[in-house]
């Protein structure tokens, strides 16, 4: 049974974890400015659509994917959580290479991660309840709403905050430590996913068949999805390019810290988020990689 799998996850190593993403976010904060927020009165249809796409679009098709392919209940559940977390910054990197609008990118990742606050747990609640495949699982567990909010909010809210708090008072120290800081804990993050996934390799093997196809068609719905927002409103394809990659590219690493902290690491939710985060690497870089070239 794919539930009584628990991966190798330790707390120390998902307190390590915990303070990868934390670092990450700090990194990306160095970036911006409050003024930063004020593209979306430059821009403003492109971000509520982007934002739109990630926040409301996303969690809708992963509700209609799930109703079509009908995985089992952890599996489901999991896609859920996928869905219902924000952007990650890998996006930033994606679309620059792909020469999209890296402008729209920063924002739109730098607002959904801000709104995630509210609208990760919202959206998770909304649909694993109110789909049969999960709802039952969903009463089974239990979890408080406000613990899943409070916990977002250190782990997303607290980190951004400081390095804005820090980019406003010591703008130098931030402009000279900002570049080798977003490469180093991108860095440090890709390595740890590859030593995670090399502790559970043996699991992969085991389950692939089962996962392998519910992430290929999960993400695929994810990257139409957001280009097709981006063509039904008219949009160039430098701004299409952004808005796919954001609304494909999700931060499933925060996904996994909230399955080992809420689910003691439900094997099904685990492992649709670990191998999310493997996928979504390879998708959005080969996706990236094509649009580079045109």
């Amino acid at each position: 049974m794919i539930d009584q799998v628990q991966l190798n996850f330790n707390p120390s190593t998902l307190f390590l974890l915990n303070c990868i993403l934390g670092f990450i976010l700090f990194g990306v904060s160095l970036d911006l400015k409050w003024q930063d927020f004020k593209r979306i009165y430059k821009m403003p249809k492109e971000v509520l659509v982007g934002l739109s796409g990630q926040l409301l679009i996303l969690p809708l098709l992963t509700a209609g994917l799930i109703f079509l392919i009908k995985p089992q209940a952890s599996l489901a559940l999991g896609m859920i959580l996928v869905a219902s977390c924000p952007g990650g910054n890998l996006s930033n990197f994606m679309t620059h290479h792909a020469k999209g609008n890296t402008a729209l990118s920063v924002t739109l990742t730098t607002l959904a991660t801000g709104l995630a606050v509210f609208f990760t747990p919202l959206n998770f609640f909304l649909w694993g309840n109110l789909l049969p495949e999960t709802s039952a699982l969903m009463k089974e567990i239990d979890i408080p709403l406000l613990s899943i909010m409070l916990n977002v909010f250190l782990l997303i809210a607290l980190p951004l905050s400081i390095g804005l708090w820090v980019s406003h008072k010591f703008p130098r120290f931030a402009c000279r430590v900002k570049k080798p800081m977003k490469y180093f804990s991108l860095g440090f993050f890709f390595i740890f996913i590859i030593l995670a996934f090399a502790a559970n390799f043996s699991y992969f093997l085991e389950y692939i068949h089962v996962v392998f196809f519910i992430v290929f068609m999960h993400n695929a719905v994810a990257f139409l999805g957001g280009y097709g927002l981006g063509r039904l409103f008219g949009f160039s394809q430098a701004n299409k390019r952004a808005i796919t990659l954001e609304v494909g590219l999700q931060n499933s690493g925060l996904g996994l810290i909230l399955i080992f902290n809420f689910f003691n690491g439900l094997g099904g939710m685990a492992i649709i988020a670990a191998f999310w985060g493997i996928w979504h690497i390879i998708s959005g870089y080969t996706l990236a990689q094509f649009w580079s070239k045109r």
